[in-house]
């Protein structure tokens, strides 16, 4: 089976041509979410070996002589493959073609890599004026530390995200996906997306600059203001909300139970139902039950102690209280409400046939009948140089002003 690098899918980005040199995960996410919208995404991959993920696991899927890594399908949707050697001449030749031809540039090399290679950002433009650069680094492009590899649970510890996680102070903990690359690809592809806004504007491109330390400090939110306005310095304390309370998982019997009282009201509703006195000095107000979340923990478990988590999730949906389980994840993908908001996409990949993939966040709807323009027909993660061939083709001869640089 051969996958399609084309679909029907008129979207936000149909008619913007991506490169991307990017490998890993913060590149190639940010350039997945480009391709969700509807841009054309050209993968630029090592001869031989290809993107890195392509070698991490296990897990692998598929034929024992030609086994494809579940981490690399997680990141490449709706992108064509083409191998190229940019330290040959032929490599160096086609990528000059490509560049021409894009709307955006993603790599994610280290800082002076790209130049050493001949495409300093003084060439992109000169080949392509009109060109967007998203650029992404470990530790930013500038700056004392600039030259150190980032990597994601290096950047969690540096970036004072695992500071945060945890049992408590002394247990220090990762979050479980690689949220640094996940955030700087993000937030790679909003830049991205306000400098294609900016050009109808001005006609020219701009370099977009991010990089997995300003993503991580980039999502502080109220804990970097605790740290900058109030001097505290935040700990790790568990599944419980450091300013809110009672937020957070509950033992109950045969299980827990995860609940939000985030108002005074939702408080009295929830404390009189259980039996808990809401009045008590301690229990008062949320910076009461903040400054004492021990005694309120321990009168929530032992009012919950009695009800399984069933009983308890129906009784508080019942009361208004926000509350839900701890689902793993083939329980969260066979839950009917995921489905529902197209978060699997099925993809017909090369080698493995018909499989289901996490899909986009994001939904568009039209005005008026509000009838649904989201993409639904998604190409598979592409196999290694799948569509050099197509590539090569659409580029055809070699323009003038790649002629003049080469």
């Amino acid at each position: 089976m051969t996958s399609t690098a084309t679909t029907t899918y008129q979207g936000p980005l149909t008619g913007t041509t991506v490169v991307d040199l990017s490998r890993a995960l913060a590149g190639p996410h940010a350039a997945m979410m480009l391709g969700d919208l509807g841009a054309r995404v050209l993968k630029i991959e090592t001869p031989g070996t290809g993107d890195d993920t392509r070698g991490w696991g296990p897990p692998f899927v598929g034929p024992e002589d030609d086994p494809q890594a579940t981490y690399f399908l997680s990141c490449n949707r709706n992108k064509e493959s083409i191998v190229l050697d940019l330290k040959s001449e032929d490599g160096a030749w086609t990528l000059r073609s490509l560049i021409e031809r894009a709307d955006v540039l993603v790599e994610n090399f280290r800082p002076g890599v790209l130049d050493r290679l001949g495409f300093s950002v003084e060439t992109l433009h000169r080949l392509n004026p009109r060109l967007v650069v998203l650029s992404i680094t470990g530790f930013g492009h500038d700056g004392p530390e600039a030259a150190r590899s980032g990597y994601d649970q290096i950047v969690q510890g540096e970036a004072g995200l695992m500071s945060l996680t945890g049992s408590g102070p002394e247990d220090p903990q990762r979050v479980g996906v690689p949220i640094a690359d996940l955030l700087a690809g993000m937030n790679g592809a909003y830049g991205v997306l306000a400098a294609l806004h900016e050009r109808t504007r001005t006609g020219e491109g701009k370099v977009v600059r991010t990089s997995l330390l300003s993503s991580v400090v980039g999502v502080h939110a109220f804990q970097g203001t605790r740290a900058t306005v109030a001097g505290e310095v935040p700990a790790a304390q568990g599944n419980h909300h450091p300013s809110i309370a009672p937020y957070g998982l509950f033992a109950c019997r045969g299980g827990r139970v995860q609940i939000s009282v985030g108002s005074e009201k939702l408080w009295r509703t929830f404390a009189t139902a259980f039996g808990i006195d809401a009045q008590r000095p301690e229990f008062a107000t949320n910076a009461d039950r903040v400054r004492h979340r021990a005694a309120v923990i321990a009168a929530v478990e032992e009012a919950f102690a009695a009800h399984g988590p069933e009983e308890l999730l129906a009784r508080l949906a019942e009361l208004g209280i926000p509350a839900g389980k701890v689902r793993t994840l083939d329980e969260v993908y066979a839950w009917e409400q995921v489905r529902s908001q197209g978060l699997l996409v099925g993809v017909d990949h090369a080698v493995l046939g018909r499989v289901e993939l996490p899909g986009s966040p994001v939904r568009f709807f039209a005005p008026g009948d509000a009838a649904e323009t989201t993409r639904r027909e998604h190409t598979a993660p592409p196999v290694l140089n799948e569509h050099g061939d197509t590539v090569r083709r659409w580029l055809g001869a070699a323009t003038p002003a790649t002629e003049a640089l080469r």
